[in-house]
């Protein structure tokens, strides 16, 4: 039995978001109905990170076991065959079987993509969040800063959520501005079901002067969702991805990090 794991891309406004449901409509659902054509049979998955409806990826990493053989090129470009246009993966490595796609990860990045605009989105729509209201990056900045550490993060976690355990260890929030867009990026052990997104309400608000500082250290200390701000947009959120041990070897990036706006050229 062979250990494979999969690099993924995809845009998930056609999907509700990665975990197989009743109807098919998810991302695992045509991941692995895919896999099932090239290698005529059933083959499961484990994703490193599972994505809401609506949410992207850019290096989504999920694992199978197989007794089909195939060069890792063949699992790319054979699997890719049957999948849909919104939906490719990127790179295969055969691994050992001590490797899990998710426990196995020593953290997980988001990134979101937020248009400032008078005006709606256009090109943009679904691939984007949107606010009409002007930002004050230097005061999210500051707000970002008390969420840094390791934290009960019960305020920001759905109802639905299923994670053992509110704790985790918020390493980084970059914040950019690149244009009219803004550039939000999430480092963490781990995320709790519409963490960033009700993080982002929570950013948001403080950076259209509705809400400081001191108001979100309250939120985060509190542990109530009912005092933060409501779930942000999904349509701007993206699973850059997790990361492993160097040592593993994998791929930290694929062609679609170029897309999004980076820090650098901000």
């Amino acid at each position: 039995m062979q250990r494979v794991a999969l690099g993924l891309s995809y845009r998930g406004g056609a999907y509700q978001g990665w975990q197989s449901q009743p109807g098919g409509a998810t991302v695992q659902d045509r991941v692995e109905a895919a896999l099932a054509q090239f290698a005529d049979c059933t083959l499961r998955t484990i994703c490193a990170g599972r994505t809401d409806a609506g949410v992207h990826a850019l290096n989504q990493v999920l694992h199978f076991d197989t007794l089909v053989e195939r060069d890792p090129v063949s699992w790319v470009r054979g699997t890719n065959r049957y999948l849909p246009r919104d939906i490719a993966v990127q790179w295969c490595r055969e691994v050992d079987n001590g490797f899990h796609a998710r426990y196995s990860a020593r953290g997980r990045r988001y990134v979101y993509l937020l248009l400032e605009s008078p005006v709606r989105p256009a090109l943009e729509e679904g691939l984007a969040g949107w606010v009409f209201r002007p930002l004050d990056g230097d005061a999210m900045r500051s707000a970002a800063a008390v969420l840094i550490g390791e934290h009960d993060f019960s305020a920001f976690r759905s109802a639905e959520c299923q994670a053992a355990s509110p704790v985790k260890t918020m390493r980084r929030i970059d914040i950019h501005r690149c244009g009219a867009y803004w550039r939000f990026e999430f480092d963490a052990s781990a995320f709790l079901h519409h963490m960033v997104r009700n993080l982002m309400g929570c950013l948001i608000a403080v950076g259209q002067g509705a809400r400081t500082q001191q108001w979100l250290l309250g939120v985060l200390g509190a542990r109530e969702r009912r005092l933060a701000a409501p779930t942000f947009a999904a349509q701007g959120l993206y699973f850059i991805g997790p990361y492993y041990d160097a040592a593993m070897g994998f791929p930290a990036s694929t062609p679609a990090f170029d897309w999004l706006p980076r820090p650098q050229q901000c």
